[in-house]
């Protein structure tokens, strides 16, 4: 497999992952907080997750190269536990 399908692949699956862990956070949200259905909640909390990763992807591709660093820099939450 060539370097770009293999970023293409990652990156796919990555953002899929990105969009369930986002959406399925906000499910139980949704069903205290009235006046929005739970798909509703669960759809805008996945691409407003999506939208932010791919916006820290466009800002790295800048230069014309996206490197696999770059790419896990931008899949990074910036609430994770930083590593000691």
């Amino acid at each position: 497999m060539n370097m770009w399908m293999k970023k293409f692949t990652d990156i796919a699956g990555r953002i899929v992952a990105t969009f369930i862990v986002n959406a399925l956070a906000i499910i139980s949200g949704a069903a205290v907080v009235g006046g929005i259905s739970v798909a509703t909640s669960a759809l805008l909390a996945g691409f407003t997750a999506v939208a932010h990763v791919v916006e820290k992807l466009a800002k790295a591709s800048l230069d014309g190269k996206l490197t696999f660093e770059e790419i896990n820099t931008a899949f990074i939450a910036e609430d994770a536990p930083k590593e000691q």
